[in-house]
């Protein structure tokens, strides 16, 4: 069943030409473009996140360390990830509604993705790495927390016209899913929950960070390997395209 944003608190002042109040849930008419604006009014005013002005390329930016963190990773490994732990849903007829990884969104270029987090978590990242054996080894993940941000993705429902060159949601926030509630935290105490953690439980439905950090640091290192495997494979073909010697 799809989530439904809520929807505006009130008329806002950058409707289209024709002077008609727009629901920035709903994104601008046919006539009117995604401008920085209306991306800016539907976080703010809708979903009530922070908003950066200018911070990634002249661009607006949702502003991490307040609302939620983030996990930034390859995308190549972000989308393994997501299909992995999404097969890790509890039982029940409302499963497909709480996936274990929460909100997730893709850069412009298609190249890195952000895993939405409880506040504060970001600052749990180090600690669980090294605790997870992952310490020391560069994995090209990067836990974004208070005084970063990440560029905002193109608000869910909104036109596909105006995606080009724009971040975009894969998996849109929701009111459960956009509340540190439904966020991915750190719970190391048991509980009854549907989803259960390597740390011995997780209550209630927020999914577990130990498991979507282990998952992602594995499928990461994974990416890297063979991302080097590759260029060398390259390195080698190319090697042996050169013209032979004789004395």
């Amino acid at each position: 069943m799809a989530t439904i944003l809520p929807g505006p608190r009130g008329p806002l002042p950058h409707g289209p030409a024709q002077g008609r109040a727009q629901d920035p849930a709903r994104g601008p008419g046919a006539d009117a473009a995604a401008t920085p604006e209306r991306i800016a009014a539907y976080y703010a005013e809708v979903l009530g996140w922070p908003v950066v002005r200018g911070g990634h390329r002249g661009g607006v930016a949702l502003a991490t360390g307040v609302a939620f963190d983030a996990l930034e990773l390859p995308a190549q490994a972000g989308r393994t990830v997501v299909d992995r732990l999404d097969r890790l849903r509890g039982p029940g007829s409302d499963a497909p509604a709480r996936p274990v990884s929460g909100p997730v969104a893709i850069s412009a270029d298609r190249a890195r993705m952000w895993l939405l987090l409880a506040p504060g978590s970001a600052d749990e990242v180090p600690g669980l790495l090294d605790w997870l054996e992952w310490g020391g080894i560069d994995l090209d993940l990067d836990a974004l927390g208070a005084g970063r941000s990440l560029p905002a993705p193109l608000p869910p429902r909104w036109p596909v016209r105006a995606a080009q060159g724009a971040a975009v949601w894969l998996r849109p926030p929701g009111p459960a899913r956009c509340t540190p509630s439904g966020l991915p935290t750190l719970r190391l105490c048991g509980g009854t929950g549907a989803v259960e953690t390597g740390t011995g439980g997780s209550g209630g439905d927020a999914p577990d960070l130990v498991r979507l950090l282990d998952a992602a640091a594995a499928e990461c290192h994974r990416v890297r390997l063979a991302r080097g495997l590759a260029r060398g494979i390259a390195a080698g073909a190319g090697a042996n395209r050169q013209p032979l010697a004789f004395s």
